[in-house]
């Protein structure tokens, strides 16, 4: 039987670079694309709408928040597998095929798109997300025993662990949450390699300083958090 697998993509004023991700995602595979719009002031939602994807509104400010609203709308009918996507165009959508693979043929819970395994673009990455993501994979194996190399946005998970972890990060801790949850219920997880390229736009986090404080604090205290 065919699996069902919908892809959420919080998306912060993503006009510009939105409907390319819509369009690169392989046809056939994927039945539905749903895109968040947290407080969009441009035409995200219509441009996403344009492009055949769900558009829905988040008027509260948080990628956490979008992400949960996504989660909010697949409660009317569940999917298999969801993946999650960012609408700025720096993931590859046709490389979805490979990020999904481990759920549907090896059982894995929860895989993360690895932008430190993969192909990247010079200065797709800037300095402060490669030192954090350092950081935080550095304690997780610490504190966890878990090895990661990347808390990359771009992953899949099995519909109903997602559910099981109890998503409550509004803001900057969402990915990390998802991932130290999974190894604290020890839930099955894996990593794939995969390519990353220059944003269209400026990111919302690492672009700037206030972003990528509270980005670090989420971070640590997230680690922390869930340990003790």
């Amino acid at each position: 039987m065919k699996k069902k697998i919908d892809v959420i993509i919080p998306a912060y004023n993503e006009e510009k670079s939105i409907g390319k991700v819509i369009l690169d995602i392989p046809s056939g595979l994927i039945r539905n694309v749903i895109v968040v719009c947290n407080c969009c002031s441009d035409n995200t939602f219509q441009v996403a709408e344009q492009s055949g994807a769900i558009p829905l509104v988040e008027n509260r400010k948080g990628y956490g928040w979008a992400c949960l609203k996504g989660m909010e709308y697949l409660t009317q009918d569940p999917p298999d597998i969801v993946v999650f996507l960012d609408g700025d165009y720096s993931d590859f959508p046709q490389e979805i095929p490979q990020v999904i693979a481990p759920v549907l043929d090896n059982d894995m819970k929860l895989v993360i798109g690895s932008r430190v395994l993969g192909i990247r673009e010079k200065g797709s990455l800037t300095p402060q997300q490669v030192f954090g993501n350092w950081l935080a994979t550095r304690l997780i194996k610490i504190f966890y025993g878990a090895k990661f190399s990347d808390l990359g946005p771009f992953r899949s998970i099995d519909y109903d662990s997602l559910v099981e972890l109890k998503m409550a990060d509004k803001t900057y801790g969402w990915t990390i949450e998802m991932q130290l949850k999974v190894v604290k219920a020890k839930m099955s997880f894996c990593e794939v390699p995969v390519s990353y390229k220059k944003r269209i736009g400026v990111s919302k986090v690492s672009g700037t300083v206030k972003g990528t404080i509270m980005a670090g604090i989420k971070i640590i205290f997230a680690v922390f958090k869930y340990r003790f």
